[in-house]
C-alpha cells in the first residue's frame, strides 16, 4: 500500500476531512497521512482509540514515535494524557489501550535502527504541548525542542497571531497543526492538518488570527529509502 509515497513532492493532508479507516483491531481506526507497506509499513498516521479499546501486545521492530492529541493513551508503562510525546525505539514492545478513548499522531519505522533510547516528554500545565485551551504568545514564536540526534530534530512551535515562521528544510520538513491555523502557500492548515516538504525546501508561513501551535520535524527525509528497504526486508 502506497499513500503519499513520492517523497520528492510537497504534500498537504487535511486529516479531519478524511474518513476513518478500520484497523485489524476492533475500536481502533486510522487516518493515513503517508504509508509505504501493508500492516508492516513506514507510516505516518492519525489513530483513534474508542473508549475501552486496545491493541494486541506487539514489538516495534522499526520504532514508534507518537504525540497524544486528545484523551489519554495507555500501556503497561503508564498513562499518557493529551500533550504527551513518546518515542519507543526499535525492538521495544508494549500493549496499547485507552480506557476513555484517545487520538494520537504516530510514526512507525522511521528510526535509526541502532537507536535504543526511550523518550517520554510528559504533558504539563506549563508545557507548550499541553492540549488545554491554546494561549499563543503575544508576539513572535516560542520553540520547545522535544528531541534531537544526528538524524532528526523534533520541536513544538507556538506562534503569535498573524506571526511569520520561516524555517530551512534542506533535509525535508513535516508539520502537524496542533491548534489554531497556519497559512503556507495557498493552503490553510487547520487543527490536525499535516504538511510534508521535500528535501531542498524551505517553510514560509503565517499563523492565523488566533495563532498556531505546531509539531515540526526536520532533517529526516534523507533516510527514507533506508527505512523503506528495512520494511521490505522484514
Amino acid at each position: 500500500m502506497n499513500i503519499n509515497a513520492d517523497f520528492s513532492q510537497r504534500v498537504v493532508v487535511h486529516s479531519q476531512q478524511q474518513p476513518w479507516v478500520a484497523s485489524p483491531m476492533p475500536g481502533v481506526d486510522r487516518r493515513p497521512l503517508d504509508r509505504v507497506g501493508d500492516e508492516v509499513a513506514r507510516a505516518t498516521t492519525i489513530v483513534r482509540y474508542a473508549p475501552s479499546s486496545e491493541f494486541s501486545p506487539h514489538v516495534h521492530t522499526g520504532g514508534e514515535e507518537f504525540i497524544v492529541l486528545e484523551g489519554v493513551f495507555q500501556d503497561q508503562h503508564g498513562d499518557f494524557p493529551a500533550g504527551s510525546y513518546v518515542r519507543n525505539p526499535p525492538q521495544s514492545s508494549h500493549k496499547p489501550s485507552s480506557d476513555e478513548g484517545c487520538i494520537i499522531f504516530v510514526k512507525l519505522w522511521q528510526f535509526n535502527p541502532d537507536d535504543r533510547q526511550h523518550v517520554n516528554v510528559p504533558a504539563r500545565v506549563d508545557s507548550t504541548l499541553v492540549s488545554n485551551e491554546f494561549m499563543p504568545p503575544a508576539i513572535g514564536n516560542v520553540c520547545k525542542e522535544l528531541y534531537r540526534d544526528e538524524f532528526e530534530v523534533v520541536s513544538v512551535y507556538e506562534l503569535a497571531p498573524n506571526s511569520v515562521l520561516e524555517l530551512g528544510a534542506a533535509k525535508g520538513l513535516e508539520a502537524l497543526v496542533l491548534d489554531g491555523e497556519f497559512h503556507e502557500r495557498s493552503d490553510t492548515l487547520e487543527k490536525h492538518s499535516w504538511l510534508r516538504l521535500p528535501i531542498g525546501s524551505s517553510l514560509h508561513g503565517r499563523a492565523g488570527k488566533k495563532g498556531a501551535r505546531m509539531w515540526i520535524k526536520t532533517e529526516h527525509l534523507p533516510f527514507v529509502d533506508e527505512q523503506i528497504a528495512r520494511v521490505k526486508n522484514t
